[in-house]
């Protein structure tokens, strides 16, 4: 096995990790938080499968875009939740039973979301666009949902195990996807590098600091809330966007790359929220402890 698998390998077992220890410190009632809401499942819906969409599609209408940039950025629009998220969100002030429970709520509509909208952007292009939902399902499945499943069913079922083994593997799995992370993106840097220029990098930084904003204005009047819908409907899924863009573009190599792009730049782009967000956050308990 060459080195390029193994550190696929090894970054997919990292975030499927950082899934279940997040799982770990979660109940039933933590998973099932928005399912329970209908008010915040639906703001949470407009915002990332939606309103995000329709960004995308203007985006490409209004420029011209390398295509494979193209089809990311719509790719991306109709994507659920990447799996390092939910930590990244409690870790940047959201809710741990809010994070949770968007990851399990959108996780799960992707299945039926995502075939759905690529029907429809399609018609609306007029281009066939198609993805059934075994792909999406088993990809979420999977990636998404055994791991964070099989997490809450030992809390609920071992406590004091879950207690203990949470910290050492939300360890281990942050610092495998940050590790594992780099080499893919040192590894894709020649392909990344060709496609920036023509708007590129300002797309997806555009695409980012929209989906902060989106996510931020919807996300209700609990601050943490709004810090989750904030950085998840900027932060896609990576696995199923290239998915949906080998479905329907076989030919256009240069889309892994591209989505690669996003990811880099999406990390960069989302620190000056999340430092605005801590700040804010210090500033309230100084006036409460003042």
């Amino acid at each position: 096995m060459d080195l390029q698998k193994l550190i696929i390998i090894g970054l997919a077992a990292s975030a499927l990790l950082n899934l279940f220890s997040i799982g770990l410190k979660a109940s039933v009632h933590d998973a099932t938080y928005l399912f329970r809401r209908p008010g915040e499942l639906f703001r949470a819906i407009l915002a990332m499968n939606v309103l995000m969409p329709v960004f995308a599609i203007t985006l490409n209408t209004i420029f011209d875009f390398d295509p494979a940039v193209k089809i990311a950025l719509v790719a991306l629009s109709v994507s659920p939740i990447p799996p390092p998220v939910p930590a990244k969100m409690v870790k940047s002030g959201g809710a741990e039973t809010y994070s949770i429970g968007l990851h399990i709520a959108i996780g799960s509509l992707a299945i039926i979301f995502v075939p759905l909208a690529m029907k429809v952007i399609g018609l609306v292009r007029d281009v066939d666009l198609h993805m059934s939902i075994w792909p999406v399902a088993k990809v979420v499945l999977i990636s998404v949902l055994i791991p964070i499943i099989a997490g809450v069913s030992v809390h609920r079922f071992a406590p004091a195990l879950a207690e203990r083994l949470s910290k050492p593997i939300a360890l281990i799995s942050g610092v495998g996807i940050i590790v594992f992370i780099i080499g893919v993106w040192i590894m894709a840097a020649p392909a990344m590098w060709s496609l920036v220029g023509n708007g590129t990098g300002l797309a997806f930084a555009a695409f980012v600091a929209v989906g902060l904003a989106i996510g931020h204005l919807l996300g209700g009047p609990v601050t943490e809330n709004r810090t989750s819908l904030a950085i998840s409907t900027a932060s896609r899924h990576p696995g199923i966007a290239l998915a949906m863009a080998q479905a329907n573009f076989p030919a256009e190599k240069m889309v892994l790359a591209a989505l690669l792009l996003y990811l880099l730049i999406n990390a960069i782009v989302s620190i000056p929220y999340i430092l605005w967000i801590k700040g804010r956050q210090q500033k309230i308990v100084n006036q409460l402890e003042g």
